[in-house]
C-alpha cells in the first residue's frame, strides 16, 4: 500500500493552523480583561482588549467600564482618545472610566483597540467590569452578563478577572505599570495567545517536514 506522507503532512499542517487561527477569532469576539499581575488586594495593569463587531462597519468611539468602587486607578495615555474617571468624593471611589474618542479617531470595523489602566485591586477571587461601548452610529452594546446556570457563555459576556493569592505588587497608585500588560497581539485573554503561537508554531515544523519528505523522494 501506498502512503502519501506529504499529503497526510499537509494535512496535519492545515489542521493545526486552522484550529489556531479559529481559536483566536472565538477568543476575540467579546470585550474581555487580562492582566499579568492580577493578586488580590495588589495593584495591577488591567488591559481591555475591544473588538469592533458593528453590523454596520461603524467604528467604535466609545467605551465605558464600571469599577468596583476602587480607591486608586489610572489610565494610560492614548493617542486620538480621552479618558474621565467617574469619582464619588463622599467616598473616595473611583466607579467608572470612559474613554471617548476624536472625531477623526476610533477603532474602525475589523479591527481592535486595547485599553490599559493601572488599578488597585479588591481582595477577592475574581473582579468584574461592566462595560459598555459605543458605537458612531448610535448603537450601544453592555457587556454585563453573567455566566448562565449551566455554566456556558451568554451573548454579552461581562469582563471578568481571575485573581490570584499571593504578595501584591508594590505599584505606585500614581504610576501605570505598563511593561505588565500584553503587548498588542494580546488581543485573546488568558493563554489563548501563547496556544495560539505554539499551535503555529507547530503547523510550520509540520509544513517544513512535508517539504522535506517532497524534496527526498524527488531525489531518490
Amino acid at each position: 500500500m501506498q502512503l502519501h506522507f506529504p499529503r497526510a503532512l499537509a494535512a496535519l499542517a492545515a489542521a493545526v493552523v486552522f484550529g489556531a487561527t479559529t481559536g483566536i477569532a472565538t477568543a476575540a469576539a467579546h470585550v474581555t480583561a487580562s492582566s499579568d499581575n492580577a493578586v488580590r488586594g495588589g495593584y495591577a495593569t488591567v488591559t481591555f482588549a475591544v473588538p469592533n463587531e458593528s453590523e454596520t462597519a461603524a467604528a467604535t468611539t466609545g467605551l465605558r467600564i464600571t469599577l468596583p468602587d476602587v480607591a486608586a486607578v489610572r489610565t494610560e495615555t492614548m493617542s486620538g482618545w480621552t479618558a474621565v474617571l467617574d469619582r464619588d468624593p463622599a467616598a473616595g471611589t473611583v466607579r467608572a472610566v470612559t474613554w471617548t474618542a476624536a472625531p477623526d479617531a476610533g477603532i474602525p470595523a475589523d479591527q481592535f483597540g486595547l485599553f490599559r489602566i493601572s488599578v488597585a485591586l479588591p481582595d477577592s477571587d475574581t473582579v468584574t467590569f461592566p462595560a459598555v461601548q459605543t458605537y458612531a452610529d448610535g448603537t450601544e452594546v453592555a457587556w454585563d452578563q453573567p455566566p448562565l446556570p449551566d455554566g456556558s457563555e451568554p451573548e454579552h459576556p461581562v469582563p471578568t478577572l481571575a485573581l490570584t493569592a499571593g504578595p501584591p505588587a508594590h505599584h505606585d497608585a500614581h504610576s501605570v505599570d505598563v511593561t505588565a500588560a500584553p503587548g498588542p497581539a494580546a488581543e485573546n485573554t488568558g493563554g489563548t495567545d501563547n496556544t495560539a503561537r505554539w499551535l503555529g508554531g507547530a503547523a510550520l515544523l509540520v509544513a517544513a517536514a512535508a517539504v522535506g519528505v517532497v524534496v527526498a523522494r524527488r531525489r531518490s
